[in-house]
């Protein structure tokens, strides 16, 4: 099993799953470059709106949202759980229109999996 990156508009890998909230510009909803979405795991709006207004701020932000993922009441965390049982039963492909991966949601995200045993 294992946890690879990847936007949303390259061809897919095994078991994509689309971690956006939003849903990414010029997309049909049948786009099977998509996969999986569980737009419920992604930062939240506050917190996406908030790193847009300050791009320059990626580690607070990636601590921000680790902190919105271990709420266990939070409204990542039936998301979370779902992906994280998805990636225990194989590779999974976290996919994202963000251009700049490194930037993205996307390795805290994977970092916050392989802490729960998803790697």
């Amino acid at each position: 099993m294992s946890v690879s990156l990847a936007r949303v508009y390259d061809d897919p890998g095994d078991g994509r799953v689309l971690v956006d909230r939003l849903w990414p510009r010029g997309m049909r909803k049948e786009d099977p470059r998509v996969g999986h979405w569980l737009k419920d795991v992604a930062p939240s709006s506050d917190l996406r709106t908030w790193y847009h207004a300050n791009p320059d701020e990626y580690d607070a932000f990636a601590a921000r949202y680790r902190t919105e993922l271990d709420d266990p009441d939070g409204i990542q965390a039936d998301a979370l759980t779902e992906l994280v049982d998805l990636a225990k039963n194989g590779d999974v492909e976290l996919a994202t229109a963000s251009k700049h991966i490194e930037l993205s949601a996307l390795p805290t995200l994977a970092d916050v999996l392989s802490d729960r045993g998803a790697d």
